[in-house]
């Protein structure tokens, strides 16, 4: 098992490696980054200053190499809009984003795997054509129209939600649900098909016959065999919550993650704009990590393969 882990663990750090050559090559790619960091009025003196404070002026495997060295040391650089540490901008924002996305989660949890299993149980009926158009719909419609008609529906129309801010439990309710939908739908469908594929199993009869509670046979039986993928879009599926907030951010003017991009994009921030991409990347490759390891402790044969 320590030896699946260090492999695994290797293939992160080798990732992360791969993703911050990507992001630093990137804006190069894209033309002189003192171009896009300096405001339109600057002169010439100020681009050179800006290339010169900045090591532009140096070849660019020094460049990269004092990145590195910074990333490294929890340096990301510093906000040219904030005037601060980009990380310091990052760690302002970074909890209210994850409060955020841990009401998502919450929401999709709690709605999307009972949803999902009772579906299974009732293949066919009323509920399960119920649990099918609720998983299409969460998938198919964007989650800023979704957002904006909560709007009109429950702020405007019934005035029983704030529209936009950060403050008491009623502030969550809108855009967590709007931002969670999609992940609970994706719950229920998976839930609900990784449930039909046990459902008739043997061993599930044989604790039919022994006289198991039928409930006890649905969630301790079946459900603990179909989890493994459940557990697997769940943990990708809260990463993606959390670097996917722009859109949400914005509709309900939350002041996360999500916004910070947006605003250092219009603003040209390049350093928080560079940070963002690695961190949330690095969430994903970490993600992915914490899945694989779960999967071998579920099922002993993925760590002898």
């Amino acid at each position: 098992m320590k030896r699946y882990i260090l492999k695994r663990l290797g293939q992160a750090v080798i990732t992360i490696v791969g993703i911050s050559m990507i992001v630093f090559l990137l804006t190069h790619l894209t033309g002189d980054p003192v171009a896009l960091m300096a405001p339109q009025s600057a002169t010439k003196e100020d681009l050179e200053k800006i290339r010169i404070d900045y090591g532009f002026d140096k070849p660019i495997y020094i460049q990269y190499w004092k990145y590195i060295s910074g990333v490294v040391r929890g340096d990301f650089g510093k906000s040219i809009r904030g005037n601060m540490p980009a990380i310091e901008m990052f760690w302002d924002r970074f909890p209210n984003t994850l409060k955020l996305a841990i009401a998502s989660m919450g929401f999709a949890l709690l709605f999307g795997i009972p949803i999902g299993i009772y579906s299974s149980v009732t293949v066919g009926r009323n509920f399960d054509n119920f649990g099918k158009i609720f998983a299409l719909l969460g998938q198919a419609l964007p989650g800023f129209w979704v957002g904006i008609l909560l709007i009109i529906l429950f702020s405007t129309y019934f005035r029983l939600l704030p529209t936009s801010g950060m403050g008491s439990w009623q502030h969550y309710l809108m855009p967590a649900f709007t931002l969670g939908w999609y992940t609970m739908a994706a719950l229920t469908r998976l839930s609900r098909s990784a449930m039909l594929d046990v459902l008739d199993a043997e061993y599930l009869k044989m604790a039919r016959i022994k006289g198991v509670a039928e409930w006890k046979v649905i969630l301790k039986h079946a459900f603990k065999n179909a989890a493994a993928p459940v557990i697997t879009i769940s943990a990708l599926q809260f990463v993606a919550l959390m670097n996917g907030t722009m859109i949400i951010e914005t509709v309900f003017n939350w002041p996360g993650l999500g916004r910070l991009i947006v605003e250092s994009i219009f603003g040209r921030d390049y350093p928080v704009v560079q940070m963002c991409v690695l961190i949330s990347s690095s969430f994903f490759v970490f993600a992915n990590l914490i899945v694989d390891i779960l999967y071998a402790y579920l099922d002993p044969r993925i760590r002898y393969q």
